[in-house]
């Protein structure tokens, strides 16, 4: 598979705190890698620094081989320009925990945005774009809805279908049920599930173990900002190589257990 993104010794300091202390992190063209670990650990801070969101202090994150956000030049490392920066983030979709939806916009006119926007297509083919995302994620019958009309699930959905609409190279989600009610999780999991089993890359933090352990093909356990124990699920989930990390799963009883004794 071919390399798409790789993360070296990424560091990210705010002011006297270092939240990142040397990330590293492969990820390969249709691979699904999720970054698990508590609070503060530095998930967040790492896929916005991946989306350029956040400036990294040190290291270096490629995509397609290209440096994200910085060039090294005469040893030294520049920034690069915004056109440059934009045309970087265009080739990465990301999800929040919240869905950041315009409300005077209809769902199809959400997800038309950023097509009309940023990729200058037409606003008829935008519209069958748009079209055609929101009926994967199952809104066909909603694209006419605004945000106020829609469940926290729906507009996630929406959310979703505005990302990959744009033909990113990798999709990143940041907590992407962790804003909803518990009933209406299993609905973006399942989208969730049915883009990563089409092909999609993607990059994701999440406490939803179970959805984690079914789906990712690699996952990273981050603690106070470095990886403490990265490999397949069956791995982390079945032979957690520390105390933290044992500690970590310990609140997600079911999912450990159903490992060990599989």
């Amino acid at each position: 598979m071919t390399l798409l993104l790789e993360a070296v010794g990424v560091r990210k300091r705010f002011g006297g705190l270092e939240v990142l202390k040397g990330i590293d992190l492969t990820i390969r063209q249709g691979q699904v890698v999720s970054l698990i670990g508590a609070s503060g650990s530095g998930k967040t801070t790492f896929l916005r620094c991946v989306n350029l969101l956040e400036e990294h202090d040190g290291g270096e994150i490629r995509l397609d081989g290209d440096p994200v956000g910085y060039r090294i030049e005469n040893g030294r490392r520049r920034r690069l320009g915004e056109a440059r920066i934009a045309a970087q983030r265009a080739r990465m979709g990301m999800v929040f925990q919240q869905f950041n939806l315009f409300p005077h916009l209809t769902a199809r006119e959400n997800v038309m945005l950023g097509l009309t926007k940023v990729l200058g297509k037409s606003r008829a083919e935008a519209g069958e774009i748009a079209a055609h995302w929101l009926g994967r994620v199952g809104l066909a019958e909603r694209q006419g809805h605004y945000p106020y009309q829609l469940s926290g699930g729906q507009q996630q959905r929406v959310a979703i279908a505005r990302a990959v609409a744009m033909q990113p190279r990798l999709l990143l989600f940041d907590e992407a049920t962790s804003a909803l009610d518990p009933e209406l999780v299993a609905e973006v999991l399942g989208v969730m599930q049915s883009l990563a089993e089409s092909g999609m890359t993607m990059l994701l933090v999440s406490h939803e173990m179970h959805f984690v352990r079914e789906v990712a093909h690699h996952v990273l356990f981050l603690d106070q900002g470095r990886v403490a124990q990265a490999g397949p699920p069956r791995e982390i989930f079945g032979q957690p190589g520390s105390e933290r990390l044992r500690s970590f799963l310990g609140r997600f009883h079911a999912v450990v257990g159903r490992d060990r004794v599989a």
